[in-house]
């Protein structure tokens, strides 16, 4: 009934409305006359379902008791005296991705002559080994002349139903998809957000002119544990109990599902292409170990591309080892470069390249490497840098290895001696390496620190190493600046709780040589994180944790202080993809003062916005830019120029969008007057019934003088509490 308009009442459902309503009614009330019941035409459901609303139901399956077999084919024939032999060794194949029936568990037609058909029955005893079974080995190669197909048992039934005529399928209408970098084509050039809070999700526009956000989207329980975009911001993740899903266009309707139960954590590849996602299970019995599994899927289409599982030991290896027997995310890491072609895992002497888009092992084979502990990726290109450690009680140095895939060419290697502990940084843009290397000096009991720096775009890929003027200073942060080759660190001596900055420059700009050179030093900075503008020149030094919050803005061109703040408890800091503003975020990691600021690049503070239980802020990416370096250029020396031409534009589009708000203002005030004016006189006879409703059962109510008006105050004590304080 509800959500339909009067045209569409019918008489049925007029005399059960009409029940319905005029049930429990006092004596005397007059018939309810449902035509007089006011609908409007666009009043929707009023947030309750109708009952011929279309209601997604999923297809029941039923089991047909053999979920567990599966069916082989592609096998040699061979006689009855080989069938000993063709069983072991299809058994050897299987029996390593599953349990099979020991009773009646193969299978293996043989004709009138006793020769086998060449395909084959397997019984397992879980459903699940089975279709591991089919995933695992469908297309394997036995030899050159024998390549399996494998099947579920149960696919036999589809097969049978496919018609023995060709039937054209129905056309499917045409539905145009949404633009997913539509919010790019924003004519003020802003940029979005997405902030988590209680139950509540939000994207909201930067509005930094107005000082405040702008709502784009809001969405109640969008998410069970965290949201994330892709590298390049077309589409948003959401996390829950059964899978992922993804999210995109101007409205984020949802653009796939990937299922995936009770899944923990989730990663993009570097160009949107899959999706890599974790989950981990408990031992159930005390024999029993730790295991986890990891999906990789299309993003686009959710399919299921690979599946990895195992015990937990056997990837907690190195770096990946976590405290307690967890592991470090990510497991998998993506090479760089303008496809996602590679991915890489650690293992045990050993680490797994994996190829894209057939997720196998690449060329069937691991990098062996010794005692390896640690690897990252180049963001650029498929370099991969690995590290490992000292061998032989120190006989064998520890060495960190730079090699390209996929010819598995090593570029470069530098043996090192006496390491405590190893860092890599990469250069965003893969232009530089910088290794921290921690090493023990001869007693043991200090440490030294120095950086092996390489040069990855020179020829045979150079090294420098840059020692700090104080060699016991520890390191409290390092950070390459986004554009360029400059690098800054924050350092200080063990027992000093406030470091001193320090910018160096791969290139010595002044003398137009190669090789490292320092830029500026500063003395004690109240900070312990350095966040680089995305353009370069500016960077916060931020105070977090201990600090308090503490916020200086520094401009490195001119070796200066723009200004400085507090965003008292601060945790998070976010420059946004165009360097242009920053925000700080104080999560629920803290009981109070939950929320975020956002402030101007040169430190002005433009807005704050206070939440309770805040646990998530993330700027939108945005991917890479189409202009050439040239044009970059350009545009910086005629800065001004296009400064002062924007602006205007801005005051322009802020202008019309004042004038638009208003108009659509006094627009729905005029709908609502329009509306009124078109019922003033239905509610006017709806006023004159229920006056002579209440004068037919109070006559006495229109006389005058027959009631009074008395007006009583009530006083309640709520609690009493005496306290004697002694001195």
């Amino acid at each position: 009934m509800v959500g339909l308009s009067n045209d569409q009442l019918t008489s049925s459902d007029v005399e059960a409305f009409t029940k319905k309503v005029c049930a429990g009614q006092p004596k005397g009330f007059p018939d309810c006359d449902v035509n007089e019941i006011m609908v409007p035409d666009d009043a929707g459901d009023l947030g309750y379902p109708s009952d011929d609303d279309e209601v997604d139901e999923e297809e029941i399956a039923t089991e047909s008791g053999f979920e567990c077999v599966i069916v082989v084919d592609g096998l040699p024939t061979v006689p009855k005296e080989k069938f000993g032999k063709l069983e072991a060794y299809v058994k050897k194949v299987y029996g390593q991705l599953g349990t099979i029936r020991s009773e009646g568990g193969f299978y293996m037609p043989v004709d009138n002559a006793e020769v086998s058909k060449g395909y084959a029955f397997i019984e397992f005893t879980e459903a699940s080994d089975a279709q591991a079974a089919v995933e695992k080995t469908q297309g394997y190669e036995m030899d050159k002349k024998h390549k399996w197909q494998v099947c579920m048992f149960d696919d036999f039934d589809k097969l049978d139903k496919v018609p023995d005529e060709y039937e054209d399928p129905p056309p499917v209408e045409y539905k145009p998809v949404e633009n997913l970098q539509e919010w790019l084509t924003d004519p003020r050039g802003r940029d979005e957000f997405v902030v988590r809070h209680g139950d509540e999700t939000e994207v909201l526009w930067n509005d930094a002119a107005r000082s405040q956000p702008e709502d784009v989207y809001k969405r109640s329980f969008w998410t069970e544990s965290f949201v994330q975009w892709a590298p390049y911001g077309s589409l948003l993740a959401t996390i829950h109990r059964q899978g992922i899903a993804v999210w995109g266009g101007s409205s984020f309707n949802r653009i796939c599902r990937m299922s995936h139960q009770n899944v923990h954590l989730m990663e993009f590849s570097p160009n949107e292409s899959y999706i890599i996602s974790y989950s981990a299970e408990e031992p159930r019995g005390r024999q029993d170990r730790a295991s986890l599994t990891l999906n990789v899927f299309d993003t686009f289409t959710g399919k299921k591309l690979r599946t990895f599982e195992g015990p937990v030991d056997e990837y907690a290896v190195g770096t990946a080892a976590g405290a307690g027997g967890a592991v470090n995310w990510p497991l998998f890491k993506w090479a760089g470069g303008s496809t996602d072609k590679f991915f890489a895992r650690l293992g045990k002497n050993a680490i797994s390249v994996y190829e894209a888009p057939e997720m196998g092992l690449l060329d069937k084979k691991s990098v062996k490497l010794d005692m390896v502990q640690d690897f990252t990726w180049s963001p650029a290109d498929p370099i991969l840098c690995a590290y490992q450690t000292e061998q032989g009680g120190g006989n064998l140095p520890a060495r960190i290895s730079l090699i390209r895939f996929p010819d598995r060419t090593e570029l470069r290697q530098k043996n090192l001696f006496s390491v405590a502990d190893v860092q890599m940084f990469w250069h965003p843009q893969g232009t530089y390496l910088a290794v921290q290397v921690d090493r023990f000096t001869k007693s043991k009991k200090t440490i030294n620190t120095s950086f092996e720096l390489f040069s990855l775009k020179e020829r045979d890929t150079p090294a420098e190493v840059l020692e700090l003027p104080a060699k016991t200073d520890r390191i409290h942060h390092f950070a390459w600046e986004p554009h360029g080759s400059r690098f800054a660190i924050l350092h200080a001596e063990p027992a000093v709780t406030k470091p001193q900055l320090s910018v160096y420059d791969m290139r010595d700009v002044r003398n137009a040589v190669k090789g490292v050179s320092p830029v500026l030093t500063n003395p004690t900075r109240n900070a312990n994180m350095i966040c680089w503008s995305p353009a370069g020149k500016n960077m916060v030094l931020a105070g977090l944790k201990s600090m308090n919050g503490q916020l200086e803005f520094y401009n490195v061109d001119e070796s200066e202080t723009m200004a400085t703040g507090e965003h008292f408890m601060c945790t998070d800091i976010e420059w946004d993809p165009t360097g242009r503003y920053v925000a700080t975020v104080v999560t629920s990691v803290h009981e109070m003062e939950n929320g975020f600021n956002v402030w101007s690049w040169n430190g002005h503070l433009l807005y704050r916005v206070m939440r309770d239980r805040f646990y998530q802020f993330s700027w939108r990416p945005r991917p890479p830019s189409l202009l050439s370096p040239e044009k970059v250029k350009e545009i910086a020396r005629n800065l001004r120029k296009y400064s002062e031409k924007y602006a205007k534009e801005d005051e322009s589009l802020m202008a019309q969008a004042d004038t638009d708000l208003l108009s659509d203002r006094r627009a729905r005030m005029d709908e609502w007057q329009a509306w009124l004016d078109s019922h003033r006189e239905w509610r006017e006879a709806q006023l004159k019934a229920r006056e002579a409703i209440i004068a037919a059962k109070y006559p006495q109510a229109n006389e005058p003088d027959t009631y009074t008006t008395e007006q009583e105050a009530v006083e309640e004590v709520v609690g009493h509490t005496e306290e004697v304080w002694h001195e």
